[in-house]
């Protein structure tokens, strides 16, 4: 198996629209078009602060990961938020969402971004394995409001 992990780029919309439909099927949500076409229009733009890296197993694209960096009150440097982070069920337990963190991990490194956080679901047992192997859960509780209502 040959793993590459690299940037996103035009060609790769429409497999990355499949895995990122399957991620939202995943989670039981419906995203809108316009969002979908959004996020993949963001993740190309060098001006906006979100990107995906994609994981290819022997050429086919089997994850991502999808990040924003921004900054933050407690720290001088930047730091990494991965928001996103799926792998085709086909490819699972082949290591590819543990590279995909690896491969973060050494963009932040690189980049000299101060951190590298995510959240999931407490629920989610398969990725909190995997996150588990990189550092214990930190105990905060999150809260979500919508302005809009």
């Amino acid at each position: 198996m040959t793993l590459t992990i690299r940037e996103a780029t035009p060609a790769d919309e429409a497999a990355w629209r499949g895995l990122w439909a399957q991620y939202v099927a995943f989670y039981k949500a419906e995203v809108p078009e316009a969002v979908t076409a959004t996020t993949w229009s963001r993740i190309l733009d060098p001006l906006v602060p979100v990107f995906a890296r994609l994981a290819e197993v022997d050429g086919t694209l089997a994850g991502f990961a999808v990040g924003v960096v921004h900054t933050r009150t407690w720290s001088i440097e930047p730091i990494l938020y991965l928001e996103d982070l799926f792998v085709d069920a086909g490819f699972r337990g082949r290591d590819v969402g543990h590279a995909l963190v690896e491969d973060l991990l050494a963009l932040c490194r690189a980049r000299g971004w101060g951190q590298l956080y995510w959240h999931t679901e407490g629920d989610n047992e398969r990725a909190r394995r995997l996150y588990d192997r990189f550092a214990p859960a930190d105990g905060y509780v999150r809260y979500r409001l919508d302005p809009r209502r």
